[in-house]
């Protein structure tokens, strides 16, 4: 659709527009502008309005390649057909388009043509922005933007001139897009801009005016998680494809919105500041927990939180959280991000000296290791001993540090006090970000958290942790439904989880809404195209088979479960298997523990508390009395339990 021109033109006037394909029309109706050789010299003229255009640029535009002999006499033709279409000027009866020393001109007012309108506007909009009426400013840029209909001239880009007259249109446009967003951001109206910085960053990703009001408006928005991954994204893309980085404003931007403001932490003189990364990659079917990964993004952004425990039961979704802010935060912690799984495959806890030597070679500290000690065995993958590590002599750790014990208080123990404190040493000094994933205990983490300086850790783990202070700590539960959803459907596809949405709810909460199991289920839906949504759903829904049927792969839910299971007491696994039973109908109160493990009221709070600490059973997060609140045991693992229990 063309726009009319914004203030009326005489009758009979012919109005451009060149933002979109080359239109013209004649009140109201659509003028025929003939064969393509001609739109090419109309538009090449429209594009220079009111300037002599020389023969040689329309003979460019017409003909890149090879011109013909007749080309000069066909120009002729084709400027005779426009200037019989535009007519003559006004009152003065002269042609609009007339051949001088520089070439052909053509006459056009703003009224007759988008472009100039266009730039009449755009450039009484930044005047008002100038003057400071920043809502008149955000109008006339707004009503400049109105007036594009798509790229301009979209349809004679094939030629090589009228692509670069575009592409020059493009240009302008995104300046007035950039001037009216962030107008609107700063007059706190940041949400009507959101979508379309988005849509123009996936089109011109490399324009960082246009990065930068798209994080200012997601911040404003509210979606601080977002705005920092817009960064982030720029950030590798600039590595990748240029070799640079986001210049200092935008860097000091990300900073700010991270809490820290300008306050950007000053290298110390002297140190071997390394700027590694050692994080698997981002989760890609990252769904929900929009909330908790606002929280922990900020707690990780405040320079008073050193600690966050994300606890939550087997299956949860506790490592690609901890990860999904890890790789968000980039530049936040400018002497590296990294990540050490404190288990094995088969779910055994590593030893603290393990977890320990690693970190060391992953963060360049130069850790003693256990072959220094007379009758230890060395660890494995132990770094060089380092009595000399250059670390500053004020930056000791304090005497009362504590170590992380081998096992069962075993030898690594008396080799981890010099472990401990060269490790503490490093931390003192620079400012990176630890996840430690999997820890199964407090003890065995104790000597690996920072006691002074700016780094910061996230312990993921299925239990409270509840020896450790002080810490924030983040508890995950299952998904909302909308949110399980939304995971099936970006491995299943969008168009299948439609087919059958009630079967597709029915399938995530047999899964009992837990990241892995949902995903596992659609993992296995995505190979199994021919398997109905309601027939999985109802092996599902069958509890001696659900176990069964999430796996795919190497990928098996009950062996999740198993080492969860494993990580219990004697006791509390006794205890689980007995409330499984009561738990799968809906969950228990403290009436039904009572029943279900035979004994009195005081026992039973201890046990179920018990099983609260180590993940196993998730209580009301408001306050309330034993009697009055009800416990839940995730379904999948009641089911593990079950068996267990049956075995």
């Amino acid at each position: 659709m063309i726009r009319p021109p914004a203030r009326p033109a005489p009758a009979g006037t012919v109005y451009f527009s060149l933002l979109g394909p080359l239109t013209a029309v004649r009140d109201g109706r659509p003028l025929p502008l003939g064969p393509r050789k001609q739109r090419l010299v109309l538009a090449t003229l429209l594009a220079r309005p009111n300037t002599p255009v020389s023969v040689d640029v329309l003979t460019d535009a017409v003909w890149p390649e090879d011109p013909p002999r007749t080309a000069r006499k066909n120009l002729q033709v084709y400027v005779s057909a426009a200037r019989a279409l535009l007519g003559s000027t006004g009152d003065s009866g002269r042609d609009r388009v007339v051949h001088g020393c520089g070439g052909y001109r053509l006459t056009i007012d703003e009224g007759e043509l988008d472009t100039l309108r266009f730039r009449s506007l755009a450039r009484a909009g930044r005047a008002a922005h100038e003057r400071g009426d920043l809502r008149t400013a955000a109008r006339l840029l707004r009503e400049a933007l109105d007036l594009w209909e798509g790229p301009p001239l979209n349809d004679l880009r094939d030629s090589t001139g009228v692509a670069e007259e575009a592409e020059r249109l493009e240009a302008r446009c995104l300046t007035v897009y950039e001037d009216w967003a962030e107008t609107e951001i700063e007059l706190g109206r940041a949400a009507v801009a959101v979508d379309g910085l988005r849509d123009l960053v996936e089109r011109h990703p490399l324009r960082e005016r246009l990065r930068v009001a798209w994080m200012n408006s997601l911040h404003q928005s509210g979606r601080q998680a977002e705005a920092l991954a817009v960064y982030d994204d720029y950030r590798q893309l600039l590595a990748r494809e240029l070799g640079l980085e986001p210049s200092p404003a935008m860097a000091a931007l990300y900073r700010a919105m991270l809490g820290r403001g300008r306050a950007a932490r000053p290298a110390a003189a002297g140190r071997d500041t390394v700027r590694g990364t050692a994080l698997p990659a981002a989760p890609r079917d990252f769904t929900g927990r929009r909330e908790e990964l606002r929280e922990l993004l900020a707690l990780l952004g405040s320079p008073d939180e050193r600690v966050v425990v994300v606890s939550g039961p087997a299956g949860s979704g506790k490592s690609a959280l901890a990860l999904r802010a890890a790789h968000l935060l980039g530049d936040g912690f400018p002497d590296g991000r990294f990540h050490v799984q404190v288990r094995r495959e088969d779910g055994s806890a590593r030893t603290p000296a393990e977890v320990l030597g690693e970190l060391g070679r992953l963060c360049g500290v130069r850790v003693p290791t256990a072959a220094a000690v007379p009758g230890v065995p060395a660890v494995p993958g132990g770094s060089a001993i380092a009595a000399g590590s250059a670390v500053p002599a004020d930056a000791a750790v304090p005497a009362d540090t504590a170590v992380p014990a081998g096992p069962e208080g075993g030898p690594a123990a008396a080799v981890s006090r010099e472990a401990a404190d060269a490790w503490q040493r490093w931390l003192a000094l620079h400012r990176a970000l630890i996840v430690l994933d999997d820890v199964p205990d407090e003890a065995f983490v104790r000597g690996l958290l920072p006691r002074s300086g700016p780094s910061s850790v996230v312990l993921t783990a299925r239990g409270q942790l509840a020896g450790l202070a002080p810490v924030h700590r983040i508890a995950l539960g299952a998904l909302a439904d909308g949110e399980a959803l939304e995971l099936l459907g970006k491995l299943i596809g969008p168009g299948r989880l439609r087919t059958d949405p009630a079967a597709a709810l029915r399938i995530v909460r047999a899964c009992g809404a837990l990241p892995l199991a949902v995903g596992v289920g659609g993992m296995r839906l995505a190979v199994l195209r021919h398997l109905p949504l309601a027939e999985y759903a109802d092996r599902l829904g069958d509890p001696s088979a659900a176990l069964d049927e999430l796996v795919a792969g190497d990928i098996s839910v009950r062996l999740r479960m198993a080492s969860g299971w494993q990580d219990l007491s004697a006791d509390d696994r006794r205890a689980l298997g007995r409330l499984a039973g009561p738990a799968q109908e809906g969950g228990f109160t403290l009436d039904g523990a009572m029943e279900a493990l035979g004994c009195g009221e005081r026992a039973a709070i201890r046990t179920v508390e018990s099983l609260i600490d180590a993940g196993a059973v998730t209580s009301p997060a408001g306050e309330v009395t034993a009697h009055a609140a009800l416990y839940e045991v995730p379904r999948l693992l009641c089911l593990y339990a079950r068996e267990q229990e049956a075995g």
